[in-house]
């Protein structure tokens, strides 16, 4: 892919909103690009060589690949697999499933690590994506010790729903993008409970779904 199509795909990142365009320039011409369909799998920890990822376009869940669980999900904009700078071990132990139609960037990792080198604000910007991951850990974490299992589920659907949706008049609206199955993994639930949690929140008009939107019903004066 061109050098300058690339630089195309990297703008929007914030986190390289304070690198200029040489720089900018320079790291196109490592990177490569891949168009993933839904349901591919995207290796990270399988791979001759570690690879950080930037996803422009669709969105992927992150899979603990030795019991097949989802671990979190990304949206476009963002990096996944910088575990591979800071954690070997973990990033082998990940893979990426698209969770529909995808546009991946990515580069290996020690041209990575020479760039943040570099440039302190790159570095910087992936310290503050590595802590927000360990932060989201630890907040899970937390929440199965002090929330039970219908306040986990309705809290992830109302987050998952505000962080990937759409702001309308009457809801906010998103893709139904994740499996049941992999809501119970994001909770540590089953599928089971979230069937009926999930049917007993349209029942009260506190969501609605079908197979290809999910939302989240404002009350009024919302």
């Amino acid at each position: 892919m061109k050098t300058l199509t690339k630089y195309w795909f990297l703008e929007g990142f914030s986190l390289f909103e304070k690198l200029g365009m040489s720089t900018m320039m320079q790291m196109c011409e490592l990177l490569d690009m891949d168009q993933i369909e839904k349901g591919e799998i995207i290796e990270i920890g399988n791979r001759s060589k570690k690879c950080i990822f930037f996803l422009k376009k669709g969105s992927v869940k992150i899979i603990d690949s030795r019991n097949n669980i989802v671990k979190y999900v990304v949206k476009m904009g963002n990096i996944f697999g910088e575990l591979s700078l800071y954690d070997e071990q973990v990033a082998s132990e990940e893979k990426a499933s698209a969770l529909e139609d995808s546009i991946i960037c990515y580069i290996e990792s020690d041209m990575m690590e020479e760039l943040m080198e570099k440039h302190k604000s790159l570095k910087n910007g992936v310290l503050k994506v590595y802590g927000l991951r360990i932060r989201k850990l630890e907040s899970r974490l937390q929440d199965l010790i002090y929330k039970d299992n219908k306040t986990r589920i309705a809290e992830f659907v109302s987050f998952y729903v505000k962080e990937f949706g759409i702001d309308k008049p009457d809801r906010i609206e998103a893709k139904n993008l994740l499996s049941h199955k992999d809501i119970a993994n994001l909770t540590n639930t089953s599928r089971q409970t979230v069937n009926n949690l999930l049917s007993n929140m349209r029942k009260n008009k506190e969501i609605d779904y079908d197979s290809k939107y999910i939302s989240v019903i404002k009350r009024g004066g919302d």
